[in-house]
């Protein structure tokens, strides 16, 4: 293996991304951070949100993004938070997201949920999700740094464990209304933002501290929205 690789897995270890401090106790003993509603997050004033991230001019899109290049889809077996607990990343996260749940056996997940309530972040809106054929359709787990954009900021380089842990980093997860994640894609703040401007502090607080934990870049465009969105948050 490749002293640069070594470097890479032995940064696994020690990575700490800490979007949310407090730590929710799930069903079936799963401890997951925080959900979005916890509340936003505070900023002292004068503070540079963005202080140790490399700012660069611009994203510069690859034609080589791969989704498999970050592991399977959801897969238990990684080295974030919640890895290794019996469920997929998914149903961590749905279980964590969710309220008003009600719960069945899966051959991934043996309480998964099987009913439950979304209140959306990007949205505002309230969403019944029940587990079926359109799975995916109303309620989805977004990655607030997307995949894509982490790939074109510098993941292409990264060791495969460093890319899956990523994928399934409760930091970086979110369930959320499907449209607006079918809408959101693979964009940054500087191209897309959630309709939900009451949001807007955390999503950018929180899409700022995975970047610091991962040590990417951002571009410029995004940097500017992130400052604006921050500028928004109330003052600790």
């Amino acid at each position: 293996m490749k002293r640069g690789h070594l470097l890479w897995l032995a940064a696994i270890a020690a990575l700490a991304v800490i979007v949310a401090a407090q730590v929710l106790s799930g069903v079936g003993g799963r401890n997951l951070t925080a959900r979005a509603g916890t509340g936003a997050p505070t900023v002292k004033p004068g503070a540079d949100v963005l202080a140790g991230l490399t700012v660069v001019p611009r994203r510069i899109r690859g034609n080589d993004y791969r989704r498999s290049a970050f592991g399977q889809a959801w897969d238990d077996d990684n080295s974030a938070p919640g890895g290794h607990n019996g469920c997929d990343t998914r149903d961590d996260i749905l279980t964590r997201d969710l309220v008003e749940m009600s719960y069945t056996h899966t051959k991934r997940c043996p309480q998964a949920v099987a009913a439950g309530t979304l209140r959306d972040p990007y949205t505002n809106g309230t969403i019944a999700f029940v587990r079926g054929e359109q799975l995916g359709a109303s309620v989805q787990i977004d990655h607030i740094v997307p995949l894509a954009f982490a790939w074109d900021m510098g993941a292409r380089d990264w060791p495969d464990p460093l890319r899956k842990r990523f994928a399934n980093d409760p930091a970086n997860l979110l369930a959320v209304q499907g449209k607006a994640n079918q809408d959101k894609g693979d964009l940054p703040p500087g191209e897309w933002m959630p309709d939900n401007e009451a949001f807007h502090c955390q999503y950018a607080m929180q899409f700022i501290e995975v970047l610091r934990g991962y040590r990417l870049p951002v571009d410029e465009p995004s940097a500017r929205e992130l400052r604006n969105a921050a500028a928004g948050c109330p003052n600790s």
